[in-house]
């Protein structure tokens, strides 16, 4: 709807995608989207640019009084303060990352609501979620989901190879096949991923210790006791600063960090206001 207001603003598609700070085939898109959604024709095309017909101006006019009450609404909901208990569960490295500030803020517009957090690797996570002894866990993406659950991506984070300063090699792979590797948990979903495309690209690496802790692989990793793939995550100084960082893949593989509820959840207005916050951080 805010689209198709820009158009008549703007008088073009290219203008209001600059206005709205979309592409202009994404504009084309929405607009494309409407029309199938409300079978009928927004736009004269047989004319360049394309005209915006009587049904398009009709529409405009009851768009603008939707988005005045959409926008009303939510800012009675954004300061309404919510009182409850929430169960969370998070995995160790989003527990000392973007969820950290996620809850800051949230705790700053909902002060009366209690969270009570649980620490643990993605799979056990999800699985207390299901049971219903968590409301709402932040997992790495499942590759696949139990019935009865729903997921909400929050945002990607790159994979990066870390080593010890000083560690010679101009790749990934020479990073990673230069000292012992220092993985995640093996049965961790983000390690999972780590280990699949280590074997797809044939990188030979020396197995050493195993830790669920990404401060505790950064430690080790800074003492010289190996090499390690971790998260980069969206926080001030994610790395120490005496360790040589290159991105694991070209391009970087991703880690999507996102929220696992159940499909039926009574808790589901407290996860909408958590993942708010998620997503405006990753944003």
């Amino acid at each position: 709807m805010k689209t198709l207001i820009a158009i008549a603003e703007h008088r073009s598609f290219a203008a209001a995608a600059e206005a709205i700070g979309l592409t202009q085939s994404a504009v084309s898109l929405h607009v494309k989207a409407l029309e199938v959604l409300l079978q009928t024709r927004l736009f004269d095309r047989s004319t360049r640019p394309a005209l915006m017909n009587a049904h398009g101006r009709t529409l405009v006019e009851k768009a603008r009084e939707i988005v005045q009450l959409s926008d009303g609404l939510t800012a009675t909901l954004a300061t309404a303060e919510i009182a409850g208990h929430l169960e969370l569960g998070a995995v160790p490295t989003a527990l000392t990352g973007v969820l950290a500030s996620a809850l800051v803020r949230l705790n700053t517009t909902q002060p009366k609501l209690l969270i009570r957090v649980t620490s643990g690797l993605s799979a056990e996570l999800a699985e207390a979620v299901r049971k219903g002894r968590l409301d709402v866990a932040v997992v790495s993406e499942p590759t696949d989901l139990n019935a009865g659950l729903s997921w909400h991506a929050c945002g990607s984070e790159p994979l990066m190879v870390i080593a010890p300063g000083g560690t010679p090699g101009n790749t990934d792979k020479d990073l990673l096949e230069a000292l012992p590797f220092i993985r995640f948990k093996r049965f961790a979903w983000a390690g999972r991923l780590i280990d699949a495309h280590i074997r797809e690209r044939g990188i030979r690496t020396v197995p050493g210790m195993e830790i669920d802790s990404l401060e505790a692989v950064a430690l080790m990793v800074a003492s010289g006791l190996g090499v390690s793939v971790v998260p980069k995550r969206p926080i001030r100084e994610p790395f120490p600063p005496d360790l040589r960082v290159l991105a694991f893949g070209d391009p970087p593989v991703q880690r999507t960090i996102g929220l696992v509820e159940r499909t039926q959840n009574p808790k589901s207005e407290l996860v909408r206001l958590l993942y708010g916050e998620m997503l405006s951080l990753y944003a």
